[in-house]
């Protein structure tokens, strides 16, 4: 179980008042500075966003050093440093079921120009320890905690602050790039990663794939270890030099999808068993530093709650254009993204058999384009570049000076696309009336779903360290774009959410006053949808751990207009939607109200409690029963800033947390 010291308590926003401000549909603000660049990024509460950047040059200090970490206030758009002790640089992160964060891993302590450190260890003059300039230890095994705190909360305290002692909590071994992806009981999988390295995970010609003379790391381990050593991973041999950051997807029957250079499998963490799946079509590569853009579609009563991942865009270039640890052998920002999308259902309840199935193209070729999960269940593409790949070099094989820079991509991407996974074939991507962005948002950009489902954009950093002089410098500007629901003159509202969902058990009744649809009742009513989202940790154009999913619900229209919605638990199966935070949203014919903020499951690491499957009333229809609210659409939208005064974070992060760590096996 996690311990009470790393509790926190849930905050709805679907109950307030509609009309706060106005944005207009399809539209980009300006986020405010974030004062580090947004490498990495999740929403804490709903109240606040948290970034990390790796350890670099940044202005804006901690103390005196440079920042590595910030809080990002959504309703001011204002940022304030925090402390982050290890180097963070390319870490893995996800969720815990209480409601915490963690990050893991990243590289060793750096000085200026991405140099290792002055202060090295005794036996390893390759790895940096720690450095005196910009203050950063090596973070290469490192495991940082964080309790997220609200508004009125004291940030300079230890409770609201990030734990990151790598002397008391740490993996087993180093991970640079590793994946991250949670199990139904809550523990966290991780997967792979660099023991050191650069461009791609191998040395060219590749001799030794499964460990290349020790930059490569083949094995998983979990968190909490409870004992179990890390183990070898075939897969991870098997796609040697194009694993970073693999893509994985846990499934119905508690096996991951995995998904690495362009081979598939199915696994099983527990037993250490891989079935091979089909190879991605085209052998077009979707993992980093390809980076294409892949999700789990919105998992919903229609289609049974069955999992289909899909990936759009990336990248092929033959095995010798992608080089080695050094940088590419091809010049990359010359050879275009791939614009195919696919789809994949590793579980099929149908008896059909499991490949890939290629769907509607994207309209334009990405590569770091990064899907959010959207309340009225389309897909949202932002970010990334019409040529190249992700990261960045001094060279290429034959180029010695770069064109842009250290930017191993160009042809930045800056028009949002939007994905209807219902629409008919060849009409399921959209970029109808959607503003183009200014800002390049390659490499290190990040972009995450917010409370009142706009979406935070930020980052982009394709450079060794700060450069604000580069073709694409480091960028500290945030912005906010507003998908098209935003037209609406009203926003849905809604009151009763609960602070915790189960698995499976009685349901629950939302109340929609009046005042929150336009028209009949009864149409509304039948064109409501309640939605869960977790918009995961998201870095290197992944969400890692982001899901949607659709509960099932009936409704009674009342003789005033409102609506009681009778809304399900979650299906009696953990593995579907990972205990944890996520935003519950109620969507009437497409537009969403706030989301609500909840905790999935029993809070703890351990085996959820489990019952039979909610049983809903059938719905109960009032002819002449109408809304209140305004039927038009308009060039701006509505949108909720405020909250129901629900109360968050109770716990200390520091303190006890080590005594309480090492009580559930989480150390060692």
């Amino acid at each position: 179980m996690i311990p009470s010291q790393l509790s926190l308590l849930a905050a709805s926003l679907g109950a307030a008042s509609a009309v706060v401000a106005q944005h207009a549909p399809g539209s980009f603000e300006d986020g405010g500075d974030t004062l580090v660049s947004a490498m990495m990024m999740f929403l804490g509460n709903t109240d606040k966003v948290y970034i990390l950047d790796k350890s670099e040059g940044n202005a804006a200090k901690f103390g005196d050093y440079p920042a590595m970490g910030a809080v990002y206030d959504i309703a001011s758009r204002k940022a304030e440093t925090m402390a982050v002790t290890t180097n963070v640089f390319c870490a893995s992160g996800m969720h815990l079921p209480n409601g915490s964060f963690a990050t893991f891993g990243g590289n060793g302590a750096v000085g200026k120009g991405g140099n290792i450190s002055d202060v090295k260890y005794p036996d390893n003059p390759w790895q940096g320890l720690y450095d005196t300039q910009y203050g950063d230890y090596d973070g290469t095994k490192a495991i940082r905690i964080l309790n997220p705190c609200k508004d009125g909360d004291d940030f300079t305290s230890p409770n609201c602050q990030w734990f990151d002692n790598a002397s008391l909590l740490s993996m087993q071994s180093q991970r640079w790039y590793s994946a991250a992806e949670p199990m139904g009981d809550g523990t966290i999988v991780l997967i792979g990663g660099f023991s050191n390295g650069g461009y791609i995970n191998r040395n060219y010609p590749n001799t030794d794939p499964a460990y290349e003379g020790g930059a490569a790391n083949p094995t998983y381990e979990f968190f909490p270890a409870n004992g179990r050593q890390q183990q070898f991973m075939n897969f991870m041999n098997k796609t040697s030099g194009l694993n970073a950051y693999a893509l994985t997807y846990l499934m119905p029957s508690g096996k991951m999808l995995v998904q690495a250079n362009y081979s598939t499998v199915l696994w099983d963490p527990l037993t250490n068993e891989e079935t091979d799946l089909p190879d991605m079509p085209g052998q077009i590569v979707r993992v980093y530093p390809a980076s294409g853009a892949n999700a789990m579609l919105p998992l919903t009563p229609e289609n049974n709650y069955t999992p289909t991942v899909m990936f759009c865009g990336g990248i092929y270039m033959t095995d010798w254009q992608w080089g080695n640890y050094s940088w590419p052998f091809a010049d990359t920002w010359e050879i275009p993204a791939s614009n195919k999308c696919h789809t994949i259902t590793p579980e099929p309840t149908d008896g059909s058999n499991v490949d890939y199935v290629e769907d509607d193209d994207l309209p334009v070729g990405r590569t770091m384009g990064q899907f959010i999960a959207l309340p009225d269940l389309t897909m949202l593409v932002v970010n990334g570049g019409a040529n190249g790949t992700a990261g960045y070099s001094t060279r290429t094989y034959n180029t010695l000076e770069m064109p842009y820079g250290m930017s191993l991509a160009a042809e930045p991407v800056g028009q949002p696309a939007v994905y209807n996974p219902r629409a008919p074939k060849g009409q399921r991507w959209s970029t109808a009336g959607f503003d183009t962005s200014k800002i390049a948002r390659l490499y290190h950009s990040s972009a995450i779903l917010l409370p009142d489902a706009s979406v935070l954009i930020a980052g982009s950093n394709p450079n060794v360290d700060v450069n604000l002089t580069a073709p694409f410098p480091t960028t500290y500007q945030a912005e906010i774009f507003y998908p098209s629901y935003f037209g609406a003159a009203t926003r849905p509202t809604f009151s009763g959410a609960p602070s915790t969902l189960t698995y499976g058990g009685d349901p629950f009744d939302l109340k929609i006053p009046a005042s929150a649809y336009a028209g009949a009742a009864n149409d509304a009513a039948d064109n409501t949808t309640v939605v869960l989202i977790r918009g995961g940790w998201t870095t290197h154009a992944m969400n890692m751990g982001q899901r949607s999913m659709q509960l099932n619900n009936t409704y009674t229209v009342n003789s005033d207009g409102s609506i009681t919605l009778h809304v399900s638990q979650l299906p009696p199966n953990p593995n579907l939607f990972q205990p944890g935070p996520a935003l519950l949203f109620v969507t009437m014919s497409g537009i969403p109200s706030n989301g609500s903020w909840v905790i999935i499951g029993s809070g703890n690491i351990e085996q959820q409690p489990t019952k039979p499957a909610s049983v809903l009333p059938a719905s109960v229809r009032l002819d002449g029963a109408s809304g209140t609210g305004s039927s038009s659409t308009t060039s701006s939208g509505k949108a909720d800033g405020s909250t129901n005064g629900a109360t968050s974070h109770t716990g200390a992060i520091v303190g006890g947390i080590i005594a309480a760590i090492a009580a559930v096996g989480i150390l060692g």
